[in-house]
């Protein structure tokens, strides 16, 4: 594997990071989680765009433009001769002190990893997903800011590691208000009758290029696409659910909190759904090879 690492090509055990980048120190980073499909970064303006709104956010001047971003995850790919795939990008603020202030961090760093990933099994995309809600509520938008795809993820670990012991691949995140989120990795979504529904940003829910591109196909197919808060009563009174996210892809849940959902086995509209998606992910992508 050839990683990239601010505008060089390291081999796996080469490819390193200082211990004084504030990335590592205080998570004082972003990222994306980006899906490569045939040959084709899928909807990689789109992460590109979000990782320059997410680092204006905390003051992270990118030190690539977008268009050399993009070349840059382009070459990355071609590097590992890769057709399907999962790339991470990630800027970190860069080698500083041990203190916090980030002034002593003079140059930030941007990591390009692409490679194979498998989030769920696939007997999971076949029987559908069984959630938990989970005590630990999702960041307040004053504390940090959900739509901030940073890589301080410690709220999201500590409601996995509930999830775990609990027995489950993923947790429902609720906010401070009792309304849910999303999930510790994923968007969420439910359908009941003609109606898809997912939390609102404002509930706590990460901007997902997923999410965005699954609403723009309900739309297409008839179903009428809302975001209202919803409460775990919503939830346990859905006909259909599924979670979202680009590394996840539509994962169908059937039962939260010991609640089964709808007949119990993942949804007729939700697996629409996943056909329209595969079927979009193969048409569409900036190309990675000539």
């Amino acid at each position: 594997m050839r990683i990239y690492v601010d505008g060089k090509f390291y081999d796996e055990k080469t490819a390193k990071v200082s211990v004084f980048d504030h990335g590592l120190l205080y998570g004082d980073g972003i990222f994306e989680g980006i899906r490569a499909y045939h040959g084709r970064v899928f909807k990689l303006k789109e992460h590109i765009d979000r990782l320059f709104y997410s680092a204006k956010a905390i003051l992270l001047q990118i030190p690539l433009s977008p268009a050399a971003v993009t070349d840059a995850v382009v070459e990355t790919c071609r590097r590992n001769k890769i057709r399907d795939g999962y790339i991470r990008l990630v800027v970190t603020r860069g080698v500083g002190t041990l203190g916090l202030n980030p002034r002593g961090c003079k140059k930030p760093s941007v990591i390009i990893i692409a490679g194979k990933i498998q989030l769920y099994p696939e007997e999971y995309y076949r029987k559908g997903l069984e959630i938990i809600t989970v005590p630990t509520v999702r960041n307040l938008h004053s504390a940090l800011n959900p739509a901030i795809k940073s890589l301080n993820y410690l709220n999201n670990i500590l409601a996995k590691i509930e999830a775990n012991n609990a027995g489950c691949e993923e947790a429902i995140m609720m906010n401070a208000e009792g309304y849910v989120a999303e999930c510790t990795g994923d968007n969420l979504f439910i359908i009941k009758g003609d109606r898809l529904m997912t939390p609102p940003l404002s509930a706590g829910a990460l901007y997902g290029i997923t999410r965005q591109v699954v609403m723009e196909i309900a739309a297409e197919s008839g179903l009428q696409v809302s975001e209202p808060n919803l409460t775990r009563y919503d939830l346990f009174n859905a006909e259909e659910c599924f979670v979202t996210g680009s590394a996840a892809e539509l994962v169908p849940v059937v039962k939260i909190d010991g609640r089964v959902i709808g007949s119990g086995k993942p949804g007729p509209q939700t697996r629409k759904l996943m056909d329209r998606y595969h079927a979009l992910t193969k048409l569409s992508g900036e190309p990675i090879y000539d």
